[in-house]
């Protein structure tokens, strides 16, 4: 399809057939919403005694890989979404898929994640963890917890910083293609002092006024707990899908094992869209 008057790129890895569908409808909402243009790749890792160059040796012309690109570029494309597929041979997942972002130049990835449990200095699984911290553009994980079918409520806990304000963005986005609304959701410590809930009301003041921008209904509530992801968690429950930033601190450092956006992720009862900014701007966070 004719992808000249879309000005971004969105990278979509895909390997698992079980869930690509899902995960390019996910994609479909966002290439819909913010004009994005898709970019459909399956990884092909070639072991060391065969070189780079003859990897497609490996794949045959009518096998479960080319299949499965067929499959997510049709989807995309009856979807009326500009898409194209790659296939990428390199020696491990992670290498293939950023450096398919720079040679695509893509502006956005989104990756699925299966969930499985945290292994000791492993926190989403090893390619994942290299991915967040290493991909140039913004970094969409989703757990694909529940089946297709329509999106009538999106949640989104808040707090301070840019990972948390690509949430709102993805959710407002999402939700427009669904006429879904987005509830905003803020768990504070029980003794939280006034000056920390003062500054809550004016991020979530922000929010709301941003989802306002994007004609989407959004409503906000603050709570109060002393575990945090697990009063998020139990709110996932009432919503289809979750969406929430990971923290201002560089995802992969050891302190964030056991941390909101993981612990919420695992157990939440919705799908769960993890949401990482540009590196490049987090300096400025």
């Amino acid at each position: 399809m004719d992808t000249t008057q879309q000005n971004e790129t969105l990278l979509v890895p895909v390997g698992n057939p079980e869930t690509a569908e899902r995960l390019l409808d996910t994609a479909i909402d966002i290439a819909r919403g913010q004009s994005m243009h898709i970019v459909v790749l399956h990884v092909v890792e070639v072991p060391p005694q065969i070189p780079l160059s003859s990897g497609d040796s490996l794949i045959d012309d009518d096998g479960e890989e080319v299949q499965l690109l067929d499959d997510v570029v049709k989807q995309a494309a009856d979807a009326d979404v500009p898409v194209e597929s790659r296939m990428r041979y390199t020696r491990d997942t992670a290498t293939g898929i950023v450096g398919a972002v720079d040679v695509h130049e893509a502006d956005a990835l989104l990756v699925g994640w299966r969930g499985r449990p945290r292994r000791r200095d492993i926190i989403l699984g090893s390619f994942l963890d290299r991915i967040l911290g290493e991909a140039p553009c913004d970094v969409f994980v989703k757990r694909i917890r529940t089946p297709s079918g329509d999106i009538d409520s999106i949640l989104v806990p808040v707090a301070d910083g840019p990972h948390c304000e690509l949430a709102v963005e993805l959710a407002g986005t999402i939700a427009a293609q669904h006429d879904a609304p987005v509830h905003l959701l803020h768990v504070t410590h029980p003794d939280a002092d006034d000056s920390t809930q003062e500054g809550a009301s004016a991020f979530l003041q922000n929010y709301n006024s941003s989802l306002s921008d994007m004609d989407v209904t959004a409503e906000s509530t603050t709570l109060r707990s002393d575990h945090v992801a697990g009063a998020i968690t139990d709110e996932t429950a009432n919503h289809d899908l979750t969406i929430l930033g990971a923290t201002r601190d560089p995802f992969l450092k050891r302190k964030l094992v056991g941390s909101v956006a993981e612990g919420v992720g695992r157990a939440a009862a919705s799908s769960v869209i993890l949401t990482r900014k540009a590196s490049k701007d987090e300096d400025a966070s």
